[in-house]
């Protein structure tokens, strides 16, 4: 079998396991670029807590400071703070150090414009070919200068939620929360924010010291004990989070798990209640987007998956509000990035309005089950697998958006090869959790015996 690569670099970023493939040299070299690419200027940094992540955040330091750029250093913080203090401070740029729902022997560096969003697809390339090229600017010694720290990132964070989506209305009753960042980079801003808004927290996996106490990634085989800790302290609602607190994952009042693809669809349907508007999300959601927005006679536009082009989508489309079915949602009032807190936000705030469980909120959509299967695959196969797929399904009329999507009576798939790891993504939607993953594992099986047919990799992806 062919090894899998552990290094992938692309528009979105560079991202590979720590003394195998991700250097610090590799590290610095992109640091340089970015300073090269934005001339300079200020430039933001943050971390998540993995314990690569002080030599990562020095290598980018020398290559940021090297090029001539000042260096604002928040920390460990959530992703989305890099993205919001970019904005605030008026940077040139930003770097989030951090591999997400990668393993903990993973690290990855993702870039962030002017704006506060990662870099688009264009935007990506350009760096890219400043990379590859090496022709960096070289500041001499007298003009470089030693990072500055900003020690209240994550409080201004949480501040600038509170004030774009208010404090929990006076009245309503009082809300118990119990959080789970995992140990992850919002294990300070998480509490902090569900008591900033008026409710009650309890939190569990808050020692963010690099050792993952959960995995990184909050599916519902990895919210056991968030469930246990919700009917222990009896919570109305519990939140999970993802190593970098971008994404949010949410479990009910018996601690059950309701499905990342939810929280998009529980966080807008606060936002439209108030300020019906278009919504924006990639091809790989669940359909029950669009049946929440039927409810409120609004658009939903699609896009790639990715949250540079969801937000791309949405500047284009005049979205009020929008996201992606990992728990990721975007409110541009606040923040123009996938945010965890803006998420815990509005969906306190919906069941702190309407007096309704999360349960009861998440029933209409109860036939909408997503189920989402991963395998290994090289680049270079996963491009091959993809044409067979269009080939094998052209018959329905595919989507080709991003990857391969097929409607067929009992629901939808996607087959798609992921931006962040040397994997296939397959994802389906049908009205039941085993159908669902019938359909995936079915359109998987096909694909890549499909693929072995024409003899493409020998019998193994």
């Amino acid at each position: 079998m062919r090894a899998i690569p552990t290094l992938k670099i692309s528009v979105s970023g560079v991202r590979g396991v720590v003394g195998d493939s991700l250097t610090p040299e590799m590290v610095a070299r992109f640091a340089q670029a970015l300073g090269t690419y934005v001339g300079g200027g200020r430039v933001v940094i943050g971390r998540d807590p993995r314990t690569s992540g002080e030599m990562v955040r020095q290598a980018v330091v020398a290559g940021l400071v090297s090029s001539g750029c000042r260096v604002s250093d928040l920390g460990v913080c959530p992703t989305p703070t890099v993205q919001l203090l970019v904005r605030e401070l008026g940077a040139s740029g930003g770097i989030a150090i951090t591999a997400s729902h990668n393993p903990p022997e993973w690290n990855a560096l993702k870039f962030v414009g002017t704006d506060g969003l990662f870099l688009s697809a264009a935007r990506g390339r350009e760096l890219l070919d400043i990379y590859h090229q090496g022709d960096y600017v070289k500041a001499p010694g007298a003009a470089q200068r030693p990072p500055e720290r900003i020690p209240d990132a994550v409080d201004r964070h949480v501040r600038a939620v509170v004030a774009g989506i208010g404090r929990l209305p006076e009245g309503a009753p009082g809300l118990k929360v119990v959080v789970d960042p995992g140990g992850g980079a919002a294990s300070v801003a998480a509490p902090r924010l569900v008591e900033a808004l008026g409710a009650e927290v309890e939190a569990i996996y808050t020692t963010a010291d690099g050792h993952f106490p959960r995995p990184a990634e909050p599916v519902v085989e990895n919210l056991g004990a968030l469930g246990d800790a919700v009917r222990a302290h009896g919570a109305d609602v519990g939140f999970a989070q993802d190593m970098d607190g971008d994404r949010l994952a949410i479990v009910d009042a018996t601690g059950t798990p309701i499905g990342e693809e939810l929280t998009l669809v529980l966080a807008a349907e606060q936002i439209l209640a108030h300020t019906p508007g278009p919504i924006t999300t990639n091809v790989a959601t669940t359909d029950a987007v669009e049946a929440m927005a039927s409810r409120y006679g609004v658009a939903v536009n699609r896009t790639r998956v990715g949250e540079a082009n969801v937000a791309e989508g949405m500047r284009h489309s005049g979205a009020v509000i929008g996201g992606e079915g990992n728990g990721g949602v975007l409110y541009p009032k606040v923040n123009f990035g996938r945010d965890s807190l803006v998420g815990m936000a509005l969906v306190l705030h919906r069941l702190a309005e309407t007096g309704r469980s999360v349960a009861d909120l998440a029933a209409p959509y109860d036939a909408y089950r997503v189920v989402k299967i991963l395998r290994p695959c090289p680049i270079d196969r996963a491009r091959v697998l993809l044409e067979k797929a269009r080939g094998l399904w052209a018959e329905h009329s595919p989507d080709l958006l991003d990857g391969v999507k097929v409607r067929l009576p009992e629901g939808w798939f996607i087959i798609r090869p992921s931006n962040t790891e040397p994997v296939v993504r397959v994802i389906a939607e049908a009205g039941t959790e085993d159908a669902a993953r019938g359909l995936a594992e079915q359109a998987w099986t096909l694909a890549a015996e499909t693929l072995d047919e024409h003899g493409s990799h020998g019998g193994q992806l």
